[in-house]
This record gives C-alpha cells, sequence and structure tokens, in this order.
C-alpha cells in the first residue's frame, strides 16, 4: 500500500479514484489555495440522454484566483444549486441499476444537506462512495501546514495538481470502458466522468473497473 497527498475534488472524475484504489491510503489537504486552479474542487461531470453535463456547486466570494484555504470556503446557496443538482442526477440516473440503492442516502448529501463549508460536502460525498462501493481507500484529512509536511516526509506521493484539472491529466492510467445507460447509439465510450457515473452504473462491481485501469502503472515511478 501506498499514500497519495490529494486535494479536495467534488465527486471526483473515475479516474482520480482509480489512483486513488491503486495507492490504497489517501490524505486530503484542506490548506490548498487558489482553488480555480483545478475545477474538480467544486465541479463535476455526470452522464446525461445528451451528452455530458457539468454541475458547478456555488461558492461565497469569487471563484477568481480565491486566495482562502479549502477548509475556508464556505457554499452558496444562490440559484437553488442543489434542487438542480439533484433534479439532475434523478433525471440522469435515476433508472440505472444502483440509483435506488444509493438515493437516500445522496439526497441526504445533496438535496437536504446542511453543509456551510465546500470542505464537508466533498468530503461527505467522498466517504458514500467509498463506503457504498466498499473500495479499498483509507482517507485522512488533513488541516494544516504542518500535518501536510509530515505526510510527504512519510513518503506519500504527492498528486496535488495532477489530477481533476479541467484540461484533463497526464496519468498513465487506462480508460477501462464499462456499461453507460446512456451510451446506446454513441460511437464512443463516454470517459473522464464523475466517479457517481461508475456508481450508478456498475455498483460495487466498479472496483474491478478502478483496479484494471490502475493494474498497468507503478505509482511512485509514474506519478512523481
Amino acid at each position: 500500500m501506498s499514500c497519495a497527498l490529494i486535494g479536495s475534488m467534488c465527486a471526483g472524475d473515475v479516474r482520480c479514484y482509480a489512483a486513488m484504489v491503486k495507492a490504497g491510503e489517501v490524505v486530503i489537504d484542506a490548506t490548498e489555495r487558489q482553488l480555480p486552479l483545478r475545477h474538480s474542487h467544486h465541479r463535476y461531470v455526470i452522464d446525461a440522454p445528451n451528452g455530458p453535463v457539468k454541475l458547478t456547486v456555488p461558492l461565497v466570494g469569487s471563484t477568481n484566483a480565491m486566495p482562502v484555504m479549502m477548509q475556508d470556503v464556505l457554499l452558496s446557496e444562490h440559484g437553488n444549486w442543489r434542487h438542480l443538482h439533484w433534479g439532475a442526477l434523478f433525471s440522469s440516473y435515476g433508472k440505472s441499476p444502483f440509483f435506488d440503492f444509493v438515493a437516500d442516502d445522496l439526497h441526504s448529501i445533496i438535496a437536504s444537506g446542511s453543509q456551510q463549508r465546500l470542505l464537508d460536502l466533498n468530503i461527505q460525498l467522498h466517504q458514500l462512495i467509498v463506503d457504498f462501493m466498499d473500495l479499498p481507500i483509507s482517507t485522512t484529512v488533513v488541516t494544516t501546514s504542518e500535518e501536510v509536511e509530515q505526510a510527504l516526509e512519510r513518503g506519500a506521493i504527492d498528486l496535488r495538481g495532477k489530477m481533476g484539472g479541467k484540461r484533463g491529466d497526464k496519468l498513465p492510467i487506462a480508460n477501462v470502458p464499462y456499461y453507460q445507460m446512456w451510451s446506446r447509439g454513441r460511437q464512443e465510450f463516454t470517459a473522464g466522468l464523475s466517479i457517481l457515473d461508475l456508481l450508478m452504473n456498475e455498483g460495487r462491481e466498479a472496483v474491478f473497473t478502478l483496479l484494471k485501469m490502475a493494474n498497468d502503472f507503478n505509482l511512485k515511478n509514474n506519478l512523481q
């Protein structure tokens, strides 16, 4: 088992979770700044009948070079985003194989949640995903620069800024096709979607897809 130091993500994409499964142990840095450098902090992409849809969680204050740490970023309730996100998820995955199994817990986090901080929303979603899919990932959240340095000194591989970017990543991870509800009629498999897409379509069997994706690279040699 290795350890990966990552930033907080909102229902991060499938490739990110493949890297986490490969590591086994994940340390989430809550002290990150300049959040717009990686839109995955408060954005995630789901599948829909007409193609991928990007969902954005609104934040308090400007997101242009936001100077505060991740753990201090506050959620905004502007635009009734919780209702809109849940509606989009229900529309996209309401008839998927595993939606009913996770719907109540997911609804309580997104639609009925009372989180004030972005970090809390992201961690709750991450834990739901790990628990429901029974992923072999242990997670620790660090809230001080000292704890971040200690993780690096213990040999944690720094993946901050190397995954979850709006331009994609350069990780040596294969995109392994899996069943997607809305792939009928499309010529190609849609990669780079939120882990929620894999969860809804494969449930706990999804761990085998993640393991296949991560099987052919060495975390330490290839990701530093």
